[in-house]
């Protein structure tokens, strides 16, 4: 169903607002390389749900590619919420751009220049968990820390037939559909492969674990890192 524009900046609205009300209770807790987590997602594995326990886990905000897309896809949300996500640290957002456009990545049309402001304000503000949309290859990896998960196929085959309550073999037509277009977004986008594991920090294979148990597995991990660079 298409949302109407007021019902968007609605949404972005209360985004904000809860953004901005927790940031001051929680400025300084983590460390930059770690305060913004992208989750990378193939269809079916199970990562959208690890990511939103993660960001539950951890109180940060979670930006699916739905909140994403719903930013990019419009100039005028978009121009409003970079100005209020900027306010943790006027111009940053400009200045990171201007290095972002000296890199060999691709940069087509209006909607990947929005979707780029977004995940670049997103990731400076921080405290935030990205699902999808190539958010790791917009961050620098100092900003950022990355995270792809991954099933067997048919293990994500099963995944999606018991969700919708479809056959074997519209799942795995519906898995096709999706990865096709994810890989050829990020190819297009930033002319990177999205299932090239250099691409993320950690991969999770969750066809032997399930998804609170990779959850806090994540969490656990992070936790350990921030720890370790914590000043002494």
């Amino acid at each position: 169903m298409e949302l109407s524009e007021p019902v968007k900046e609605e949404i972005i609205r209360k985004r904000i607002e809860s953004w901005e009300k927790r940031r001051s209770e929680r400025k300084g807790e983590w460390p930059s390389r770690l305060s913004t987590l992208t989750v990378s997602v193939e269809a079916g594995s199970g990562g959208t749900l690890i990511a939103e326990k993660i960001a539950d886990r951890l109180s940060f905000d979670l930006f699916d590619k739905v909140i994403v897309d719903i930013i990019a896809e419009s100039v005028e949300i978009s121009a409003d919420v970079i100005r209020e996500l900027e306010k943790a640290r006027p111009s940053g957002v400009e200045d990171f751009l201007s290095s972002f456009l000296e890199r060999e990545y691709l940069y087509p049309g209006t909607y990947l220049r929005h979707l780029v402001n977004i995940l670049t304000a997103i990731g400076i503000h921080g405290h935030a968990v990205i699902v999808g949309r190539g958010a790791n290859f917009v961050l620098p990896p100092e900003e950022r820390f990355s995270l792809r998960i991954v099933a067997p196929e048919e293990v994500r085959i099963q995944n999606i037939a018991d969700r919708f309550g479809v056959s074997r073999e519209d799942a795995r037509a519906r898995i096709l559909n999706r990865e096709s277009k994810r890989t050829a977004f990020i190819k297009k986008s930033f002319n990177r492969d999205i299932a090239d594991p250099v691409h993320y920090d950690l991969v999770i294979n969750t066809g032997g674990m399930g998804i609170e148990e990779a959850a806090e597995g994540v969490c656990s991990i992070l936790f350990g890192l921030r720890e370790l660079q914590a000043p002494s």
